[in-house]
């Protein structure tokens, strides 16, 4: 199945990204090995672990980087010396009994485990030991992890605040959209009553035009001596 994964990283999986690449660094092992470690525990690609690491979280880490490279290195001297030891250690007889083997396989078995028992006291000789750590570096990493810490933890403070306030503005917006619903639903009904209103006012004012029109009496004419007409008064 793909791996595809949509959400942020988090503070905790940052740290175990560069545990891990630190610890392959230390062992000898390529970074591309470490992303798909934590790929496989966080459910995401090695692709994005890699992107995560040079984009983010590997300018946190320059130091330990440094020492975990020099941890390498005197590792890979300190191996090479005890190789160049081991011939030299192998010329001395044996002074514990082996019993006695019949094939060829058993005779480089044999061998191995003359080795090995040569090994023993070479490991407990003392070996070039790694680069301490100077209490400089120590403090700067443990202010590093401290800052990581205070950052991750601010920032979620400021996401719950963001949440906050988003949840209360979806209220109110909520609320304001209840508002103008019921607004537009008294304005609908409000003309409404407006223009039944009207209806009423212009059916009174017709009523009452054609009253004063019966009302009104008809003017009476006669005529004069010369020939004109004269209205007659009532």
């Amino acid at each position: 199945m793909v791996k595809v994964r949509q959400d942020a990283w988090s503070h905790e999986d940052d740290l175990l990204l560069a545990e891990t690449v630190l610890r392959h660094i230390r062992e000898g092992s390529t970074q591309l090995n470490a992303f798909e470690e934590v790929g496989d525990k966080l459910n995401r690609t090695s692709a994005a672990c890699g992107f995560r690491w040079n984009a983010e979280v590997r300018q946190k880490y320059d130091q330990a980087v440094s020492i975990a490279k020099r941890q390498r290195k005197e590792k890979k001297r300190a191996e090479a010396k005890e190789k160049k030891s081991i011939p030299q250690r192998q010329s001395v007889p044996p002074t514990f009994h082996t019993p006695a083997y019949e094939s060829e396989n058993d005779e480089i078995d044999l061998n191995r485990v003359t080795v090995e028992a040569y090994r023993e006291p070479v490991a407990s000789e003392p070996v070039a030991s790694t680069p301490s750590l100077d209490l400089d570096t120590v403090i700067q990493y443990l202010r590093n992890m401290k800052h990581d810490v205070q950052e991750s933890s601010r920032s979620k403070n400021s996401l719950e605040k963001v949440e906050q306030e988003k949840q209360t503005l979806l209220n109110e917006k909520g609320e304001l959209e209840r508002k103008v619903n019921l607004l537009q639903n008294q304005l609908a009904t409000i003309q409404e009553d407006y223009q039944v209103l009207i209806q009423i006012m212009d059916r009174a004012r017709k009523m009452v035009v054609f009253d004063e029109k019966d009302d009104i009496p008809s003017p009476a004419f006669r005529m004069e001596k010369n020939g004109n007409l004269e209205q007659v008064a009532r």
